[in-house]
């Protein structure tokens, strides 16, 4: 159930062809395109050059990942642009942030406008057959699972599914039970290994954290269908990293494969 995939993002100092050669070099097999540097929105021809030479190249398109934030009204970009852009790009989901504030700082009339424009874009996208994943993340309304429960049920949109990460602020079991958790909603998986110590986040290679990712993928593979995990970020931003953080990520893959 589970294929490997990359977040585009992990390597911003890289061109779009640079990073379908890392891919396939490195046995990923899909890409959610970044909307900051490698897919801007509203250049539309760079969009469909992105979604040909990644088609070529026999990776999938996992989505489009926006920095749209729900609720928020001023933006570089409006969710409209975005969504033509996602088209071009013939990506099957778009991913966006929940609000830009925590859940328990929020007020209910933040929490609203969350909502209300959160089925104002799911509408949109679904006209055409465009998903939404929300980003599960700090200083948004998903920074727990609670939290994240609350907004999708409030929600409630066939179109709009969720994203799992482990959070760096809480213990390893607790990231697993927040998985069962948020089951329901969830579509695709954010893998990394890093720690925020003093404010910086320090990125370590990917082996140093499979006993924790062991124990993730084994209530992942509780899920039904086929789940993306996507290597986002990597030590030194080396390719060569890369390499090695999705060897081990195929050997945890493959020990449940074989159980």
């Amino acid at each position: 159930m589970f294929q490997i995939g990359l977040c585009s993002v992990t390597f911003r100092n890289l061109s779009v062809e640079e990073i379908i050669e890392a891919a396939k070099n490195t046995d990923i097999q899909g890409i959610e395109w970044g909307g900051d540097i490698h897919v801007p929105p509203g250049d539309l021809e760079h969009a469909a050059y992105a979604a040909n030479i990644t088609r070529q190249a026999e990776i999938d398109i996992i989505s489009y990942g926006s920095y749209y934030r729900l609720g928020v009204k001023e933006q570089p970009f409006s969710f409209e642009a975005i969504l033509d852009t996602a088209e071009k790009l013939t990506a099957p989901a778009i991913r966006v942030w929940a609000g830009n504030i925590g859940s328990s700082e929020a007020t209910e009339r933040q929490w609203e406008k969350v909502i209300e424009d959160a089925k104002r874009i799911a509408d949109l996208a679904e006209k055409q057959g465009i998903h939404i994943n929300l980003e599960y993340h700090g200083r948004t309304l998903t920074d727990t699972a609670d939290s994240a429960i609350r907004l999708m049920k409030k929600i409630n949109h066939s179109s709009v599914s969720l994203y799992w990460q482990p959070s760096p602020f809480e213990t390893v079991n607790k990231n697993v039970k927040s998985i069962d958790t948020v089951r329901q909603w969830l579509s695709h998986v954010h893998v990394f290994h890093w720690q925020l110590v003093e404010n910086n986040v320090i990125v370590y290679p990917f082996s140093a954290g499979i006993s924790d990712w062991e124990k993730y993928l084994q209530q992942l593979e509780k899920q039904q269908g086929m789940c993306y995990l996507m290597m986002e970020f990597v030590k030194e931003d080396s390719i060569e990293q890369l390499k090695n953080d999705v060897k081990v990520l195929q050997s945890i893959i493959t020990s449940y494969s074989a159980k």
